[in-house]
């Protein structure tokens, strides 16, 4: 790919443009989990997100945000794997008195794996560069445009701003709260506590770090985590 036109086209690309390369795989999934429920066998469900929402990740690759920053991607791995483990006992801290032992069921060995790889390392790719990489930061624009007096400033900021404008870990406080609140949305009402808690953990690792590579292993963590911790313990109703 020549660097030097992908590079005009970003400058061309403004956020409604690419609401729906970073949407797309997003709600791929939840359409898959939600229509396909009780309809067909994990194992099942689970191949088809292993093929659909990756092949959507490449479809739209070219239209995301580098998911590096300024400082050293491999630090910013071993961060990653720090906050993963403080977000997997957040997690687990926040959400257990939700649950119901009873309710919790045994997989399949084939069903826990392909949750597995696809909790581990498809899900933090897609969900991080929506929230974090696209809803993070055109609420940060609005917030900016809204506070410079702007009309029609959530237009403004679909319509005439870029998100690739937005300087590796810049945040405001309504960009936090907005972020972490839509991400807490796409969990069940009984996650919301752990989601919002996860939400801002990773909001903060943005801030400290400058870059989704981070975001992203400490998502995969927290998963792989959950699902081993799940597995080996029998705590299926975290699952």
């Amino acid at each position: 790919m020549n660097t030097s036109n992908t590079a005009c086209s970003r400058e061309k690309w403004k956020n409604m443009d690419l609401l729906i390369p970073y949407a797309a795989p997003y709600f791929a999934y939840v359409a898959l989990s939600s229509v396909l429920h009780n309809k067909l066998p994990e194992e099942i469900i689970y191949i088809m997100k292993l093929v659909i929402v990756p092949g959507l990740l490449i479809w739209a690759w070219k239209w995301y945000a580098p998911l590096t920053g300024p400082k050293n991607k491999w630090a910013s791995c071993l961060w990653g794997i720090l906050f993963g483990i403080i977000g997997l006992v957040v997690w687990c801290g926040l959400y257990a008195p939700f649950t119901n032992p009873r309710d919790g069921a045994p997989w399949s060995d084939l069903a826990f794996y392909l949750r597995l790889v696809t909790a581990g390392f498809v899900v933090p790719v897609f969900e991080e560069l929506f929230m974090r990489g696209f809803v993070f930061r055109v609420a940060l624009q609005w917030d900016l445009l809204r506070r410079q007096k702007t009309p029609n400033a959530f237009s403004a900021a679909l319509d005439n701003a870029t998100l690739f404008d937005v300087a590796p870990g810049q945040w405001s406080v309504y960009a936090i709260v907005i972020s972490t609140t839509i991400f807490a949305a796409g969990h069940i009402v009984g996650e919301w506590p752990a989601a919002i808690a996860y939400g801002l953990l990773m909001a903060l690792l943005w801030i400290l770090r400058k870059d989704l590579i981070s975001c992203i292993v400490a998502h995969g963590v927290t998963n792989i985590g959950l699902g081993l911790y799940v597995y080996y313990f029998g705590h299926w109703e975290l699952w």
